[in-house]
């Protein structure tokens, strides 16, 4: 039976030892640059390699994080970068960028790649063309519920996360960081929006909501459902937290590997409160079984901190002291919130009733702590950092490899040991077994030599030993040929020979493709009045939203279907004209629609144009993310035919959530109905929500207007243009299509 893998977060070395030690399977980790968590410490290349060496020697996989968008000008130094991970011996690759994943696969046949769940990998079609595209697992999206995961049949790993934080946005579809601060969470540069507070509007006047963090997500833990996952046809799971601490790495990785291996055993498989505490000491913004479990309470509106177990409650308050009765016990050097006020700090004098300084006290007892924080009588008071807990965990016992001897000490030859771990066998010889004069040799002096293993990380399991009668042999000798043979072990597991592939040759410039020299300015609508106003000032390509207002037009004009953004069962469409936004889309129409591919599909670099194309795709709409020199990066190389969206109000988020119905504590139902909603940050700046069917978009607070860029884009040899209209008039529509007209013709 193929267990299920244990996959952890890796961040710098000592989570490392805590994955390892504590029971992972495989660690996922990122080198400084190319990860989608660019804030957390990360690897440098000496410490990736010593990584890979260190987790093989336990037998654990290394998986490195490549999982970011991928601009023009790196192309050469990422290739370089895989084929340093490549010989190294990294033993997967995690990646976003599709036309990388492409490249990498041409490059490197052999090298395993696992899609990201930035790849937004959210159904069976889109699972297939990566595939095809020669990606051996799939991180799937958050979003998928347990169901959904189990009736997808494509012949390929998947991967899903059962612990720790969640995203409000489907992965590798949030622009909010990009488009608002410049820092892109495709690029591994999330500021965090959907921590921040928001208020919300409904035609124009402010209501009152539950809580004011309308986009904060709980913390996953699927411990009691793990039994569920483990049955079904998933083959790793996958804890969050490479920016959380070692001791929260070695807790969760230890919880969920006792879990599963006692349910291999056949033993029930339960954790106990105190354990239950521990975790939400380590980190939780309260839990959710998460989209996996079809879980309604998803979103924590009310705080986006940590919430740790609750202390106690604050009894009375006077100049010195706040006086705390205890629901739990309190150590010095604790971590303590106010919940109410939200502050607080760490504990470095506690006092007891008596006003005595204690080192802690207990469930039940009246403590005080200095009063340095905002606070009110019957405010809860939270343990956010258990330091007893802390230290604790960071004694942890070393992981030990079960190893067999074989040793052979027959009289006139060398003796010799084997040693083998199940998989690797190693053998030396020692010096000239002679006949003993005075003191023979005994098994129990051979097999207390062969069990001194230190500080290695074997132990012995099984000696056979063959030998003469009445031999000697120097211990010392013996000593020295059991350390030679496990030095030996040692290099096979932690070293895997790849050769350099030689493959920075590095893409020649290939051969100029001939294009139409007309140009193009297509609109994309999402009111009959936009259409009819596009129609009248004669737009080359019209974009309808509504698949009903595009039947009534597709035989009069020339006129795409935009494929909603979400799908887990495509409609049929032959013989028509589609704007795509995924994978999936562009695998089920290919062969037998006209293809446009949207913004969301994240083009970043000439590499995933050309895999588009290959794919058929007849116009590629460029990510709306890139910078005007890395445009020109991409256009250097080729005559694309790309389309630049040059004005428009862009989605920001696509979430499987809705704001509206969390911060009223009831579905308004508001696709039924003219409500017009919106989100307010704290600096004014009002987000259009859009809600279909359950799933949600938010839109930018402002339109995008770069047309007067179009000559600098004309230059570059860009020759499609798009408007992306949102609520405009038709008459707002008219002056912004006559504006371009102006700037292309």
């Amino acid at each position: 039976m193929k267990k299920i893998e244990l996959l952890c977060p890796v961040g710098n070395k000592e989570m490392l030892y805590s994955a390892i030690h504590n029971g992972a399977d495989a660690v996922y980790l990122a080198g400084k640059e190319y990860g989608a968590r660019k804030y957390s410490n990360n690897f440098s290349k000496e410490e990736i390699v010593e990584a890979i060496k260190y987790s093989h020697l336990y037998g654990v996989l290394v998986y490195v994080t490549v999982n970011t968008l991928i601009y023009e000008s790196e192309i050469k130094e990422f290739i370089e970068y895989i084929n340093f991970l490549y010989i190294n011996g990294v033993d997967a690759l995690i990646m976003q960028d599709l036309g990388m994943i492409k490249l990498v696969k041409e490059t490197i046949p052999d090298i395993v790649i696992h899609a990201s769940t930035q790849a937004h990998n959210i159904n069976e079609e889109g699972i297939k063309q990566l595939k095809d595209l020669g990606v051996e697992r799939v991180v799937l999206a958050r979003e998928l519920s347990l169901k959904e995961i189990n009736n997808i049949k494509v012949d390929i790993e998947k991967e899903v996360f059962v612990y720790g934080a969640l995203c409000v946005c489907y992965s590798g579809q949030c622009l909010f960081s990009s488009l608002n601060g410049g820092r892109s969470g495709n690029r591994g540069e999330c500021v965090g929006s959907c921590r921040l507070p928001y208020k919300l509007i409904k035609n124009n006047k402010y209501i009152d909501t539950n809580g004011k963090y309308l986009l904060s997500m709980r913390d996953l833990n699927t411990i009691d459902n793990l039994k569920s996952i483990i049955e079904s046809n998933i083959d790793s799971i996958k804890i969050e937290g490479r920016m959380k601490s070692p001791q929260y790495v070695a807790y969760i990785t230890k919880i969920y590997r006792t879990l599963i291996d006692k349910y291999y055993n056949n033993e029930e498989m339960t954790i106990s409160k105190e354990e239950l505490n521990n975790l939400k000491k380590l980190f939780n913004r309260k839990y959710t079984k998460g989209y996996l479990f079809n879980d309604d309470k998803i979103s924590n509106i009310k705080s986006p901190n940590h919430q740790g177990i609750i202390l106690g409650k604050v009894i009375k308050i006077d100049k010195k002291y706040i006086w705390i009765k205890l629901n739990n016990d309190i150590n010095m050097e604790d971590g303590i919130r106010f919940k109410n006020s939200n502050t607080g700090f760490i504990v470095n004098k506690l006092y007891n009733k008596n006003k005595l300084l204690v080192s802690n006290l207990k469930e039940n007892d009246i403590c005080l702590l200095e009063n340095k924080a905002k606070t009110k009588i019957n405010d809860t008071v939270l343990k956010t950092i258990d330091s007893k807990l802390m230290k604790d965990l960071n004694n942890y016992p070393q992981k030990k490899i079960k190893i067999d001897y074989d040793i052979s000490l027959i009289k006139g030859k060398k003796f010799k040991i084997v040693v083998s771990d199940g998989i690797n066998t190693k053998e030396e010889l020692g010096e000239i077994v002679e006949t003993a004069k005075t003191n023979e040799i005994t098994k129990d002096n051979i097999i207390k030599s062969l069990s001194k293993l230190g500080s290695t990380p074997f132990i012995a399991n099984k000696i056979t030993i063959n030998k003469d009668n009445n031999i000697f042999i120097n211990l010392k000798s013996l000593n020295e040929t059991r350390r030679k043979v496990i030095e030996k072990l040692t290099i096979i597991r932690s070293n895997i020979n790849r050769k350099d592939n030689n493959i920075i040759k590095m893409i020649e410039k290939e051969k100029n493709i001939t294009l139409d020299n007309n140009i193009s300015l297509n609109v994309l609508v999402r009111t009959e009045e936009q259409l009819k106003c596009a129609i009248d000032n004669n737009v080359d390509n019209i974009y309808i939203t509504d698949y009903n207002l595009y039947n009534k037009y597709c035989n009069k004009y020339n006129v795409y279907y935009r494929i909603p953004r979400i799908n887990s069962n495509y409609k049929l469409y032959d013989n028509k004209k589609l704007l795509v936004p995924d994978l999936g889309s562009i695998h089920k129409y290919k062969n037998n629609n006209i293809l446009v591919s949207d913004y969301y599909l994240n083009v970043t670099n000439s590499q995933t144009i050309k895999l588009l194309n290959t794919l058929n795709v007849n116009r590629i709409t460029l990510s709306p993310e890139l910078s005007d020199k890395e445009i020109e990066y991409i256009m250097s190389k080729n005559n694309y035919n790309v389309e630049l969206i040059v004005y428009g109000r862009l989605e920001l988020m696509i979430m499987k959530y809705c704001p509206i119905k969390e911060g009223l504590n009831y579905c308004n139902k508001c696709q039924n109905n003219n409500d017009k909603f919106y989100l307010e940050d704290r600096f004014k700046n009002k987000y259009p929500i859009i809600n279909n069917n359950c799933i949600t978009s938010i839109m930018h607070c402002e339109n995008i207007d770069i047309i007067d860029k179009i000559n600098k884009y004309k230059k570059m040899n860009i020759k499609n243009y798009r408007i992306e209209l949102f609520d405009e008039s038709y008459k707002e529509t008219e002056k912004c299509i006559k504006k371009a007209q102006k700037m292309i013709y």
